[in-house]
């Protein structure tokens, strides 16, 4: 558990990130962190963001790279930028800001926006599991009707249990950081549509894909299957981390009340072991790409969002000898 040293540097932050603190961490009433969450689509960056939008209802002209984008010019090299429409509805989702905000957003982007992938329509989503499914929790979240990519993620799973986005490529072998995203879209399915049957099945299988290699091992070698899957860095965005993936399982596990699963040990360990003495943990890197604005500490600084995943994760783990 978070001292108070902790607690009052976490809450010294962004409504976006207060509220979660308020609720999760301080387990305060709701009526208290439904306040606070409430502010984040007038104040600070989820306040900034929103301003970002443009009249048709996208962010920076496009559905996921921002129009104009040179695709063989030097900012393609440098990193995905993360400004489009998507990264900007995942963030503000993600921040809590709620949908009645967004007004008339979703048939906005029907209307005017189209995927860089073969001018597809916005929420029919496209051929990359990462991006489905975050088209899928936005859709779910705005009210869009995204009912067609939950039988996509049932068609293309793959014979190993999970996906992978490289799949259009040939690839018949699930990639973990697909395979997480993926599973992150299918649970927020089933929590809003309480749709429990048409997906679960699915949703066994790429968890179970993960927790059989303990959440970052290959299956053939038991080694870690890259240097990087066991390093913290927020925003999560599309890249696959043992936080981020311990996060999803936590979510699973209090939608489905179900203990957390043994085969998470070691992995949880790891998040364990990079806190610092004075219960924080430091952001490891940024990761290289164009943003609206930054809202998290530089490499090498404690980070509160990654203290706050890694705290509310760790109390979750912990919680299960004694209950």
């Amino acid at each position: 558990m978070a001292g108070p040293e902790v607690t009052d540097w976490l809450l010294d932050s962004d409504p976006a990130l207060r509220w979660q603190v308020e609720r999760d961490l301080l387990h305060l009433p709701a009526e208290t962190w439904a306040r606070t969450r409430a502010r984040v689509a007038t104040e600070g960056f989820g306040a900034r963001l929103l301003a970002l939008q443009d009249p048709d209802g996208q962010w920076a002209g496009g559905a996921f790279f921002p129009a104009g984008f040179d695709f063989d010019g030097p900012e393609a090299r440098a990193g995905q930028p993360w400004t489009a429409t998507t990264w900007s509805l995942n963030a503000l989702r993600e921040w809590g800001v709620d949908a009645s905000v967004l007004g008339d957003t979703a048939a906005r982007l029907e209307a005017s926006s189209r995927w860089e992938y073969d001018d597809l329509p916005y929420w029919g989503g496209e051929v990359d599991c990462c991006i489905n499914s975050w088209t899928l929790s936005n859709g779910l979240w705005l009210g869009a009707d995204v009912d067609g990519i939950v039988d996509w993620f049932l068609e293309h799973r793959l014979p190993d249990g999970g996906w992978n986005c490289e799949w259009v490529d040939g690839s018949t072998r699930s990639s973990f950081a697909s395979t997480l995203n993926t599973l992150k879209g299918l649970l927020d399915h089933e929590r809003v549509t309480g749709d429990t049957e048409r997906t679960r099945a699915a949703r066994r299988g790429g968890e179970e894909y993960l927790l059989s290699r303990g959440l970052y091992r290959r299956l053939s070698t038991g080694e870690p299957f890259a240097p990087w899957a066991t390093h913290l860095a927020y925003p999560f965005r599309a890249f696959y981390s043992v936080l981020n993936a311990a996060d999803y399982f936590r979510a699973a596990s209090l939608q489905d009340g179900t203990p957390p699963d043994e085969r998470m040990a070691d992995a949880v360990e790891k998040i364990r072991a990079a806190r610092r003495p004075d219960g924080t943990w430091l952001q490891e890197r940024r990761h290289a790409g164009r943003v609206w604005f930054e809202v998290d500490a530089p490499a090498g600084e404690p980070s509160r969002w990654l203290t706050f995943y890694a705290t509310r994760v760790l109390e979750w783990w912990d919680a299960r000898v004694t209950t």
